[in-house]
This record gives structure tokens, sequence and C-alpha cells, in this order.
């Protein structure tokens, strides 16, 4: 059949069709059946990299990675048949040798006789598709690992199972060579922090190092001020100016690159630190930190919920400690006092001799149930309190005198301002601490003869210390001995008492707008301090 197009009408339909080619944002290419590139448009150009002068008579597989040069016998093949190919996503090289995600359409070309010649291929760049596919697929990956972990250590109770959970997985997640936990946990100079888990490696890596210090590395971990990463810490300013070592000692698992991640409580706390090391550089990315950092999260939300449970499990034993205590203590002065009500009753004539013992177990019995009482008070929210004008000297004086025979051999000295403080507080509520106070002094000093009180006016508050010259409270019972029902042992013994004194006394002293705190070095005694407002109407400042 002839067709009726001059030949000025199929040179413009050709001119048309190549402005269209060259205008198109995909790279069109055409070969022969042998794979030889016979056509190349602008924007293959554009995609790949190469000039037209410098593919055309080469062979495709030129943009083909090795790996997948199967895949242009599959498409010859079909390509023979008759077939096409449609949007088959695959890799294809540029000249630089980046690799490209492109969708391909290959389709079969015909001479004037049907004979299948060639091919032309359309091929559109899909690589920000795919970059935005994988980023979504990271995403998902990402939600459903740190779901996963969160689940594992939300559902433990346990701080150290949690800490070592959360050390295995955060090393693998991020590919450190190994990875490690250490708590906020500063010791006596002010310097160490304590290694509490290691991953990747074995403790005794670190054991003949010693705990790392509190030096400019480690600062912004500690002090919670964010994410630190480094793809060479051994090119950090910071790095290497602390003796003995200066660096890394040697022997120390390689640290090349690094990743150290805060692990803050709800309450803002910096309960500790999770470490990264690698051998190489730049292993650590942008994505490994908001992994770490999510989980380290949960992490910490676990260990609080771990350390509530603890304190919970601790006050039941405690609770159950404190009723069969309590029940003892009660039941001791009131069976005393019944035996002699026994003895007068079979005895009249030992009435006199019998009543003031009576009257000693009577009045134990009264502070027992005082004591119980204040608590319950405490506990409500309900410490009435009679506020008056007092004297300072007076209060120490009534205090002193309070303890009776309770001060034994040891002198109560005390040092108050020359010019007497008068202060508006509950005497009889604030006596009830300093006497608590005082006879635990000389309970906790038996080998010393003495004890010191000082006051002093600090602005407008006043603040009493009361030292002795004991064995000290241990570091472990420090942030204890305020609760209810915790004692602590003296010289060897069991401990004394219900453990409500400091309770109470800590109590009575916030109902006063104050505060109580207590200072102390093993086998240097103990300083207990309150501090509260001279005046009432501080209390609403």
């Amino acid at each position: 059949m002839k067709s009726n197009l001059s030949i000025e009408d199929i040179e413009r339909h050709e001119a048309m069709l190549a402005a269209i080619i060259d205008s198109s944002d995909d790279a069109i290419v055409s070969k022969d059946l042998n794979g030889i590139i016979t056509s190349w448009n602008k924007s293959a150009e554009r995609i790949f990299g190469y000039k037209e002068e410098e593919v055309i008579g080469k062979h495709v597989s030129l943009l083909i990675p090795r790996e997948r040069l199967e895949e242009e016998n599959m498409i010859l093949s079909n390509l023979r048949q008759g077939k096409r190919v449609e949007h088959f996503e695959t890799i294809r090289l540029s000249k630089s040798g980046n690799y490209i995600h492109i969708s391909l359409t290959v389709s079969p070309i015909k001479n004037s006789q049907g004979v299948i010649i060639g091919a032309s291929k359309i091929a559109r760049d899909i690589s920000k598709q795919k970059e935005s596919q994988e980023l979504l697929q990271q995403y998902t990956t990402r939600l459903e690992l740190i779901n996963n972990i969160g689940r594992t250590i939300v559902s433990e109770l346990d701080a150290e199972s949690i800490l070592q959970k959360v050390t295995d997985a955060t090393t693998k997640i991020s590919g450190a060579a190994f990875g490690a936990f250490f708590y906020n946990k500063i010791d006596a100079k002010g310097q160490a922090y304590k290694l509490v888990k290691l991953s990747g490696a074995s403790m005794e890596s670190f054991e003949k190092f010693g705990m790392p210090r509190n030096t400019a590395v480690f600062k912004k971990t500690f002090d919670g001020e964010g994410v630190f990463r480094s793809d060479n810490i051994t090119k950090d300013p910071r790095y290497g100016n602390n003796a003995p070592h200066h660096g890394m000692p040697q022997g120390h698992l390689p640290v090349v690159s690094y990743l150290a991640v805060p692990v803050i409580s709800q309450s803002g706390i910096v309960v500790g630190g999770l470490f990264f090391g690698h051998p190489n550089e730049a292993m650590f990315k942008e994505e490994h930190e908001s992994l770490v950092t999510a989980i380290a999260t949960q992490a910490a939300i676990a260990l609080d919920n771990a350390k509530l449970y603890e304190e919970i499990k601790q006050l039941n034993l405690q609770k159950d400690e404190f009723i069969g205590f309590a029940s003892h203590e009660l039941k001791t002065p009131l069976t005393t006092a019944m035996g002699y009500v026994q003895l007068i009753q079979n005895e009249p004539e030992m009435t006199p001799e019998y009543i003031p013992k009576i009257g000693k177990q009577m009045k134990r019995l009264s502070a027992i149930i005082a004591d119980l009482l204040d608590i319950s008070r405490i506990q409500a929210g309900r410490m009435d309190l009679n506020f008056k004008r007092t004297s300072l000297k007076d209060l120490v004086k009534s205090s002193i005198e309070g303890l009776g025979t309770l001060t034994g051999r040891h002198r109560i000295q005390y040092e108050l301002p020359v010019e007497d403080v008068i202060v508006m507080i509950d005497e009889q509520k604030m006596e009830q601490v300093l006497v608590n106070l005082l006879s635990n002094a000389i309970k906790y000093s038996p080998r010393a003869d003495k004890v010191f009180l000082t006051g002093m006016q600090v602005g407008d508050q006043v603040q009493i210390s009361i030292q002795d010259f004991g064995d000290g409270v241990p570091a472990e019972h420090m942030d204890k001995i305020f609760k209810r029902f915790y004692r602590v042992a003296q010289e060897g013994n069991n401990a004394e008492g219900l453990g409500l004194g400091l309770y109470i006394s800590q109590g009575i002293v916030e109902a006063h707008s104050g505060k109580i705190w207590a200072e102390s070095k093993t086998g240097e005694g103990a300083v207990f301090n309150i501090l509260f407002p001279v005046e009432r109407i501080k209390m609403y400042n």
C-alpha cells in the first residue's frame, strides 16, 4: 500500500518525532537484536552520563551491572518472540559507576515487512521513588523494631535484665562492634562512672582499665546535653587530654567510630548512658542515633518502673516487718504494765514501788501510739501545727532537757547566736524533732562522750545542725534513712526502734516549710541539719 505522504510530510513527521524523543524526561534508546545501541536521546545522556557519540555502536551491557547481565538475555529472548517488556524495575550503571533504579519498557522494532530488527527502550529514573519507598520501609522497620524491643523491656521489672537487653539490642541495631551501659554514679572523688552491662565483649576487657572518669568526652552524655556521635573520636580535640593514658589505654577495645546516648528518666535525671564503639571510621549514622535514642527513652521508662516495683516490694517487706515489730513494741510495755498490776493485786503494800514503773511503761506505750498517729497525719496531709513565737535558746534548752536520762555519759554542747532569735514555730513539734535527732546522735556514737548542736540565722531562715562522733551513716543508707520503717543497724546489732523517727521529723520540718538532710563520711560521724523560716509568713512567699 502506497503512502500518500509527500517527502516533506515525512521529513516533518520524523522531525516532530525526534523533537518529542529529545524533549522526553525518560531515556529513549534503541538497539539491534545483538544488543548494539543505535540511538540515544538527551535524557539518556542526562540519566546515564554518556554522550551520544560515546555509546552509539557499543553494546548495551555497558549500562548493565555484571550481576544483572542475564536480564539482557531475557529481554532479547522476549523481543525475538515479539513480546514487550513493560515496567520492568531494575538497576543500571551510570558512567560514574553509580547505580540507578529504573523502570524499563522495551518494545520490538519491525521493518516494513514486519520483521523484528531491534528494540526501543524507555527507561524512567525511579531513584527518588525507590528512595522514598526505602525510607518508608526503614521507618516501618524501625517502628516495628522499637516496638518489639519496647515490649520486651517494658515487660521486665528487673533493672539488671532491662539494662542487658537494652545494651544487646542497641549494640546490634547500631552495628557497633561493642556497646556498654554506664550508670551515672559518681564515686567519692567525684570522678568515675559505674560500668553495668557490656555487649560484644567480655567484662574482663574493661577490668584492668578501671572505670572511665568525668572527662570532657563523657561530659555531654552524663550532663544529659544530647547525643554525641563522632566518625573518628581520636581526632576530637577533647580526646586524649587526660592523664595517665592521654587517650586509649594499651590493650583497650579499639574505638574509632563513637556514639553515646544519654538515658534520662521521666523526672529529668540522667540515669546513665549507652556507649558504642567500632574500630572503623564513620560507622554510625543519623538513623542509628534516632533508633538508639528512641530505645533509650523506653529503657528509662522501664528502669523507672523497675525502680518503683523494687520500692513497692521493699515497702511491703518493711510493712510486714513493721507490723510484727510494732505489735511486739506495743505488747511489751502493755504486758510489763499488766505484770506490775498483778503484783500490786497480790502485794498491795508494793503499790508505791510499782506505780512509777507502770507509769514508765504507759509513757512508752503512749509515745509509740503518738508516732503512729503522727504518721497517719503526715500521710493524710493533716499535720496540724500550733504556731507561736518561740525563743531559739529556749527551744534548744527544752529539747536537751527532754532527753532526760538518755544522755548517759554524753555531754550535749551547743553554740547559738549571741543575740537570741525569735522563731514562729510549733514548739512542741520542733522539740520532738530535736529530741529525736539528739537521741539518734547519742545512740549511734556509743564510744563518744559528746554531741555538738549549733544554731545560726541564715538570712531569713534558721539552721540547726546536730553532729555526732560515731561511725557515720554508710553511703548505701543515706538516701533511705528518711523513709518510713527504715532502720540502720547499730554496732553490728539489730536495728532499734520502729524506724519512724526521721520520717516523722521530716514531716514536721516540711510542715514548717523547711527541709532536713544528713551529711556523713564513714568513720567521721554524721551531721543532721534542719532549715526553716524564722517567720510563719515566709511559708506563703
